[in-house]
């Protein structure tokens, strides 16, 4: 019997030859059968592999001002109103920012991302940013630094620039389509010129989005073709925690192998993009977790805002089960020094997906030791 090739394949040879997939190419990834499944994974590996090598690029989050946000983003824990029992505290000082962002290098992390809630940043805030970037630097020299910090006013993403920030990150977060379905108090545009803005200040722009928020598959292509058309560098994919007290309470809707087609989709429309499988990714992937890192060359190490992660240990020793080796430093994109078993902590059961997320209550802004 001839062997043929299957048109998973066929898919990645086009990219692979410089060529991009349409949106009904992208729509079918998504519609793929069970059956199919472990071939659409193969052939998005074939792209990641080949732009992004044996390594998985490893970040670390530092909440530097947590809740009490006056946006609604329906999804949000930090929204206005929210009921969710969170860490809320204002601005971390510097020492205690830089002691955060420590725990992360010190398991791995190549990139730290600096957070803060609310609309965007007074000036004066800015100031504080940039300080605790310069000292993370000096502390750490090589270290990459992330910021989110929410909408930028003209002269902000400059002056984060010259303090040494290496990226900014503003996440589209769901389609154009579909974003009056998730907040109300500001735009999608306002999303896309604040994208632009980074990019323009000679940041590297980092922005994705968070499936599972009622949007449709369409809509889900939709958002990721508009991420290639804008040139992002970096594409975090997230899944919906659904915390109680927010708007999404109780919203359910993804399989572990609805996540993976969904980061297979984005690997082949931005088959050169870093992919970071992000927030949500220990309820929804479970165990499919190892697999997804196939697709995705990043991850957040531990916890995320204000929920917890896996022990940062154990994301390590996923990554070292994988073959995978943890991006360092100092070395370029397809080499890296493999994750140390020894070091990792004791694994422990993946959540189940009924139970309720698992608020944060270590790390930064509490007395409490970082989960790294």
């Amino acid at each position: 019997m001839p062997t043929t090739t299957p048109r998973w394949h066929e898919l990645a040879d086009h990219v692979l030859g410089g060529g991009a997939i349409t949106a009904a190419d992208a729509l079918a990834v998504l519609d793929s059968p069970d059956s199919e499944l472990m071939e659409v994974v193969a052939a998005a590996s074939r792209l990641r592999f080949a732009h992004f090598g044996n390594t998985v690029k490893v970040n670390y989050l530092v909440n530097l001002k947590s809740g009490l946000c006056p946006e609604d983003c329906f999804y949000c824990s930090q929204r206005l109103n929210s009921t969710a029992g969170i860490l809320r505290y204002t601005w971390l000082d510097t020492e205690e920012a830089v002691t955060a962002a420590r725990a992360g290098i010190a398991a791995g992390a190549s990139r730290v991302c600096l957070v803060a809630s609310g609309t965007g940043p007074s000036n004066r805030e800015v100031g504080k940013v940039t300080d605790i970037i310069e000292a993370i630097k000096s502390d750490t020299p090589g270290v990459e630094v992330c910021a989110c910090l929410g909408a930028l006013k003209d002269g902000q993403a400059e002056k984060l620039c010259a303090s040494g920030a290496d990226a900014y990150n503003h996440n589209l977060n769901t389609a154009e389509s579909h974003y009056e379905e998730i907040c109300t108090t500001h735009t999608y545009a306002d999303r896309e010129h604040t994208v632009a803005q980074a990019h323009g200040a000679g940041l590297s722009a980092c922005s994705g989005f968070i499936a599972g928020m009622g949007e449709t598959r369409e809509q889900l292509v939709e958002l990721a073709l508009d991420l290639r058309a804008k040139e992002v560098d970096s594409i975090p994919v997230n899944f919906l925690l659904p915390f109680d007290g927010t708007p999404l309470e109780g919203v359910d809707t993804l399989t572990p192998r609805d996540c993976l087609r969904i980061l297979a989709m984005v690997r082949f429309i931005a088959p050169d993009t870093e992919i970071r499988v992000a927030a949500g990714r220990e309820r929804h992937l479970g165990h499919l977790q190892g697999i997804a890192l196939y697709v995705a060359n990043s991850l957040f190490l531990g916890d995320y805002l204000t929920s917890e992660g896996q022990p940062g240990g154990e994301d390590l020793q996923m990554i070292a089960d994988a073959g995978l080796e943890v991006l360092q430093r100092d070395q370029p994109a397809h080499a890296g020094v493999q994750a140390d078993p020894a070091t990792a902590a004791p694994v422990a059961a993946p959540a189940r997906r009924d139970e309720k997320v698992a608020i944060r209550t270590r790390g930064a802004g509490t007395s409490e030791p970082a989960n790294a």
